[in-house]
């Protein structure tokens, strides 16, 4: 079969990208773990069904104060500032949570590769309820000066925390146990729990951002996350009800378990992490670019109705739910590397046009510009993802693996690209060409390690 890499030095275990020490040792209990069809398994359509509704209910808590943030936050919490400044800073606090999410991704991840994906997931949906419904109870710098942006930023980091180990162990969860013929449309559908939970999270700013603006920064802002509370508790006892991976269940069985799995990452993994980590820092940085970024550069550096950004997002993860799991399963077809390169290709080709299209302030083209960005140019990556980064690990360090590349990728990408917008803008007087070469810059960095990993779709885990 094709193997992204050559094998890691003798006694380190199973190496990066190619046969697993299970596997080898243990091809029957790998067969075994890896053929069995999800329709012969009552308790695989229970995992499947748990990953998307905790992954969702956890991404919902994590974008709600994305959506807000630029809306609101900056007169909340830093009203000292001027609009620019108070943007930065709200931004700033948006990249604390994703600055958390390699620290989780390595706690939880340890853990996950130790003792296994259930109880993980379990925590970190606990967790990350408690965090965002101490959000909606924050008090403002009004009422307590200094202390509000304090607590919210600790908050925020707490959120990011959970989501580190939330965000890969769902999906090991769900992919470990499908067949390898389909794991691109079954990890696709956990991926796709990303854009149903900003549905939601869309949804939710469309109905409040309707409210007068006194109601909507006095107690209006507050709803998001105190729903919170009530969607974890269901997801909670969603999640009791399942079996733990097959795959980690077999090599706890032979005891393929590593002690240090993050080092064993470190020393013998090097390569698929760093392909990890340049595909998400060029993937997530487009998608925060097109549905974070453009929210405040839509209403305040554009003048743009609020009501038009959000509803634009919500269209665009509407569609989402559908071209992530249709690309997911398009790639068990051609492959994961031509689906990614597809979609790099497509990012950079489009990224100008999209900017273009904010700058006509024509309500259809603004629409229409967040909708194939987030909607269809990145679904072609995102969609194949999942499965992509759990083939290029072996059972034993996939959960630290994937979680190392996937979670500091996102940081450097994701967290920051709205604040290294924002602070380009406010660097070129108003001008969009730097914050296109800055990205067209990550998407070149993937593109050059996409091409350079190889195949991974007939890979057994």
């Amino acid at each position: 079969m094709s193997q992204p890499y050559e094998t890691a030095p003798a006694g380190a275990g199973a190496t990066s990208g190619h046969t697993s020490a299970s596997e080898v040792h243990h091809p029957e209990a790998n067969a075994a773990a890896t053929t069995a069809m999800p329709g012969a398994s009552a308790n695989y359509g229970r995992v499947v069904a748990a990953s998307c509704f905790g992954t969702a209910i956890e991404w919902y808590d994590f974008f709600i104060y994305g959506f807000l943030a630029p809306i609101v936050f900056d007169r909340l919490f830093f009203p000292q500032l001027d609009p620019m400044a108070g943007m930065i800073a709200v931004f700033a606090t948006f990249a604390v949570g994703f600055i958390a999410r390699p620290i989780g991704g390595i706690v939880f991840g340890h853990f996950g590769d130790r003792i296994g994906r259930k109880s993980i997931l379990l925590f970190t949906l606990i967790l990350m309820g408690v965090a965002t419904t101490m959000i909606g109870l924050l008090p403002t710098y009004d009422m307590v000066g200094m202390w509000a942006p304090v607590m919210l930023v600790t908050l925020r980091f707490v959120q990011g925390f959970a989501l580190g180990g939330e965000s890969v162990g769902g999906l090991l969860m769900t992919v470990e146990g499908a067949p390898a013929h389909l794991r691109g449309l079954f990890g696709g559908l956990i991926q796709a729990a990303g854009p149903t939970s900003i549905v939601g999270a869309s949804l939710a700013i469309v109905l409040i951002t309707r409210l007068p603006e006194d109601d909507l920064l006095t107690w209006g802002w507050r709803l998001p996350f105190l729903v919170s509370l009530l969607l974890v508790a269901l997801g909670t006892y969603v999640r009791l009800k399942v079996e733990e991976s097959p795959s980690f269940k077999a090599a706890e069985q032979h005891r393929d378990i590593a002690k240090v799995p993050v080092a064993e990452v470190i020393t013998h993994y090097w390569r698929p992490t760093l392909v990890t980590f340049f595909i998400c820092l060029a993937e997530t940085s487009f998608f925060y670019l097109v549905a974070i970024f453009s929210l405040s550069y839509g209403t305040k550096s554009l003048g743009l109705p609020r009501n038009t950004m959000a509803d634009g997002v919500l269209y665009a993860n509407i569609l989402a739910m559908l071209t992530i799991p249709a690309f997911g399963m398009l790639s068990d077809k051609l492959g994961r590397r031509p689906m990614f390169l597809m979609g790099l290709a497509a990012t950079a080709i489009f990224i100008y046009p999209f900017f273009l299209m904010m700058g006509s302030k024509e309500t259809a083209l603004v629409v229409l510009a967040i909708v194939i960005g987030a909607g269809v140019i990145h679904p072609m990556m995102f969609g194949p993802e999942g499965s992509f980064f759990s083939e290029l690990f072996d059972t034993r360090v996939r959960f630290s693996g994937v979680s190392l590349g996937k979670q500091i990728g996102t940081v450097l990408g994701g967290g920051l690209a709205p604040m290294i917008a924002a602070s380009l803008l406010a660097w070129s007087h108003g001008q969009i060409w730097p914050v296109i070469v800055y990205f067209l810059i990550l998407a070149a960095m993937a593109l050059i390690s996409t091409v350079l990993v190889r195949e991974t779709k007939d890979r057994t885990l």
